[in-house]
């Protein structure tokens, strides 16, 4: 039978192909078997077989003996303790021994327990694809997106929020168990306007006639225009028609977007505010991509209860979104996403524009203490996805490693909440703490002390839990 630890086993590619056809072996037969392995042609159909074939096998309760918490919460690592994990969640916690008969008992020998980090600005369909890719072959788009979903597991990230793209059917198959994955928040579709951020159409595609054909990154679920507020009323009820956990709005220009200008406020205040009736009703929020600080200000005014990115605000925003109790998502974006767009192109000039403003936008956070999730916003590239840690990381420039760590698990935690009714999840996330959902991570190391350890979780994360199962195990290697 097939037990909810995998041992030794890591569910990675190259690492679970015996595990796989000895599940697969016990249903199909030795033919069928052998036939499914040989077309895959990568181990990473093996892992989904372990997951998809060995959903309705008896779950194990799990005991971390002497750990050292990081509670999600704290500054500080716990004195020796031991996690009993029943189900999928944490059951006991306590510094003398557990008595559980039966339970698979894992020697923590000191290590760090932690929560599962949270990824709060995520894209899961536009990372393993090109954009040509994500808004024309779906079929494709879903399948990378689902080899990435797993990776971005490995890297101990057990919960994204998805914040612009179709990654409504990535969610039910990795909530399924037919691949493995992170748990996803999902906003659906960015909801722009035309030549807003996320209106990758061609200009070919235009006149744009209101309810006429949608382009390939429309009917894909990537973005969708919108050009008045019944417009937006429309969109947003289809979002959460599919399962949104909230509404994803570009308040303003973006980057990445080649006919929306930085300084352009692009949606109309009564356009907004349409979307946070839709939100409200839903019982549930929505975030707005917003740089300058008449995006921001418009968006306030609306109704948005969360700002993403912020880069090219003033102080006295900052300390308008501080007295509002607005939440801001903010990401330490690297130098090379910057570098890696094209020099002279529109997309690098405005790169230029934005990039020194991340620091200062963040000591303004810190000044006004405002309520600030931490995200990393990689688009169409695996590479910059492998250094989701390294990214977390960087916060160090900013914060000591107790408060990015509290950043990236207990205070995300505390956004996606922010989803109600909507909240695909409900239960406690990104703490340690009696009750909560089990996402685990076992690690070699005090990450309080050095936060870089996060950056090479290959090594350093011995022990990956989601929902209380393990899918990484290297202890017994």
């Amino acid at each position: 039978m097939c037990h909810k630890s995998f041992g030794s086993q890591e569910l990675t590619k190259g690492r679970v192909v015996a595990h796989a056809v000895s599940c697969a072996a016990a249903v199909f037969s030795p033919a069928r078997t052998a036939l499914m392995i040989l077309r895959s042609g990568r181990e990473v159909l093996a892992a989904a077989l372990v997951l998809g074939l060995c959903a309705t096998a008896a779950a194990d309760d799990v005991l971390f003996e002497n750990v050292r918490i990081f509670d999600g919460k704290g500054a500080a690592l716990s004195a020796p303790s031991n996690v009993l994990v029943e189900g999928n969640v944490i059951a006991r916690i306590s510094t003398s021994p557990i008595a559980a008969e039966g339970a698979q008992r894992i020697a923590g020998n000191g290590r760090t327990l932690m929560p599962g980090l949270i990824d709060a600005h995520w894209h899961a369909m536009l990372i393993a694809s090109t954009p040509a890719e994500a808004m024309g072959d779906i079929g494709f788009a879903n399948l990378a997106a689902g080899d990435e979903a797993t990776d971005t597991l490995m890297r101990g990230f057990t919960t994204v929020r998805d914040v612009g793209g179709p990654a409504f059917g990535l969610k039910r198959a990795i909530d399924q168990g037919i691949i493995a994955g992170p748990r996803i928040y999902p906003s659906g579709a960015m909801i722009t306007v035309t030549s807003g951020h996320g209106d990758f159409r061609q200009l070919s595609d235009l006149p744009r006639r209101m309810g006429g054909l949608f382009t390939p990154m429309e009917r894909n679920g990537g973005s969708i225009v919108v050009d008045s507020p019944d417009e937006v009323r429309l969109r947003a009820r289809e979002q959460f028609m599919q399962g949104a956990a909230l509404l994803k709005l570009t308040a303003g220009g973006g980057v990445s977007s080649p006919h929306s200008p930085l300084d352009v406020t692009t949606f109309t205040e009564p356009e907004l505010r349409a979307a946070v009736e839709i939100a409200d009703n839903w019982g549930t929020y929505v975030a707005a991509h917003a740089f300058t600080s008449d995006a921001i200000r418009k968006a306030i005014a609306a109704g948005v209860r969360c700002i993403e990115h912020g880069f090219l605000m003033d102080e006295a925003t900052a300390k308008l979104i501080a007295e509002k109790d607005i939440w801001l998502s903010l990401q330490p974006l690297p130098e090379l996403m910057r570098t890696g767009l094209q020099e002279g192109s529109v997309e690098r000039a405005k790169a230029d524009e934005v990039w020194p403003g991340i620091g200062r936008t963040y000591e303004l956070a810190k000044k006004y203490k405002i309520k600030t999730a931490w995200g990393t916003d990689v688009l169409f590239s695996r590479a910059l996805a492998k250094q989701q840690g390294a990214i977390l990381a960087s916060l160090v420039r900013w914060y000591t490693p107790a408060e990015a760590l509290v950043m990236a698990t207990g205070t995300n935690a505390e956004l996606l909440a922010l989803s109600g009714l909507r909240n695909p999840y409900p239960g406690k996330l990104g703490v340690i703490e009696e009750g909560a959902f089990a996402d685990l991570l076992l690690v070699e190391g005090n990450p309080l002390e050095n936060l870089d350890l996060v950056a090479d979780p290959a090594n350093n994360f011995k022990i990956i839990m989601k929902d209380g199962l393990i899918y990484k195990n290297t202890l017994t290697q």
